[in-house]
C-alpha cells in the first residue's frame, strides 16, 4: 500500500522545489542537517532541485545531546551532494535562555526541548535572511499526523518537500536517491533529550504507525485497519486520537470572525 514510484516522486518532489525558489526570488536554501534521516533526504533532493552551490546546511549541534556519530553523518551526506555546510554549536545561546527564564525547571525536559528547537529555528531564520534563502523543513508525514514536533520549532519552515510521505517512505525514497542504509535506517530521534528515540516515545514503530495512518486517511473504519494489520484496536484508536488531539500544530493561528473575509478562514486572493 505504501509503495511508490520512488523515480518518479523524486522528479515530482524536485520540480516543487525548483519552482518556488524560483518564485520567491531567493538565492537558495538553508536547512538543518541533523545526520537523521529525513533531513538527509531533504539535502539530498535540495541539492538536486537547485544545485549544491545554493544549498546551506546548518549542523547545529548542543552539548546535551552532541553525538559525533550523527554529526559525522551529516557530513557524510553533506560531502555526497557537495552540500556547502557550517557548524554552530548553539549551547552558549541555549544557556543564556535558560537564565533569562524565571520559571525555568531544568527537570522539565519537554518545555526544555521545546525551547532547543525553537533555537534551531532562529539560527535557520537568521541565515535565511541574511543571504535571502528559504528555510526547507524535513518534516515527514508519520511525526506532522501524530503532532510528534515542535510547534515553531522544528514544525516551522517555509517549505517541507516530505511533509506528504510517510516515515518508511522517506526511507525508500533516500536509498533510490543513493543515500546509504545505514543512514536510512537508523532510529529516529528529535535530539531534544539524550537518548530520546521517537518509536519509544510514541510507543509503536512506524512500519505498524504507517499503516494505522494510511487507513485512517482513507477513512477506513478503525477494527477495519486492526483487524487487517492484526493488532489490538485499542492502538488504532489511540493513534487516531493523538491524531486529532496535534491538529492545533498544523494549523495557523485560529481567529474569532469579525470581518467579511477573515485571515485564515475564507480569504482568497484573486488574480
Amino acid at each position: 500500500m505504501l509503495n511508490l514510484d520512488f523515480s518518479e516522486i523524486e522528479t515530482r518532489i524536485i520540480r516543487f522545489i525548483k519552482e518556488y525558489v524560483s518564485n520567491s526570488q531567493s538565492t537558495g536554501i538553508v536547512l538543518g542537517l541533523s545526520g537523521g534521516i529525513d533531513s538527509a533526504t531533504t539535502a539530498a533532493l535540495c541539492s538536486k532541485a537547485i544545485g549544491s552551490q545554493n544549498v546551506l546546511a546548518l549542523l547545529l549541534p548542543e552539548e546535551e545531546t552532541k553525538k559525533q556519530e550523527d554529526i559525522n553523518d551529516a557530513k557524510d551526506v553533506a560531502k555526497q551532494f557537495n552540500i556547502e555546510t557550517q557548524t554552530v554549536d548553539i549551547s552558549p545561546a541555549l544557556e543564556r535562555i535558560y537564565t533569562t527564564i524565571p520559571v525555568y525547571d531544568q527537570k522539565d525536559q519537554i518545555c526544555k526541548g521545546n525551547i532547543k528547537a525553537r533555537t534551531r529555528m532562529i539560527f535557520l531564520y537568521y541565515y535565511a535572511n541574511k543571504f535571502n534563502k528559504i528555510v526547507c523543513g524535513s518534516s515527514d508525514k508519520s511525526e506532522t499526523l501524530m503532532g510528534y514536533f515542535t510547534k515553531w520549532g522544528d514544525g516551522a519552515a517555509d517549505i517541507a518537500p516530505i511533509m506528504d510521505l510517510y516515515k518508511t517512505q522517506v526511507r525508500k525514497l533516500a536509498i533510490n536517491l543513493g543515500i546509504s542504509e545505514r543512514i536510512a535506517l537508523k532510529p529516529a530521534t528529535p535530539a531534544l533529550w539524550p537518548n530520546q528515540s521517537a518509536e519509544d516515545e510514541m510507543g509503536i514503530k512506524y512500519e505498524t504507525l504507517d499503516l494505522i495512518l494510511y487507513g485512517l486517511e482513507r477513512f477506513m473504519a478503525i477494527n477495519k485497519i486492526a483487524n487487517q494489520l492484526n493488532v489490538d484496536q485499542s492502538i488504532v484508536e489511540a493513534v487516531k486520537k493523538r491524531w486529532l488531539a496535534n491538529e492545533h500544530k498544523r494549523q495557523l493561528p485560529i481567529t474569532f470572525k469579525l470581518g467579511f473575509r477573515t485571515v485564515g478562514n475564507d480569504f482568497r486572493l484573486s488574480r
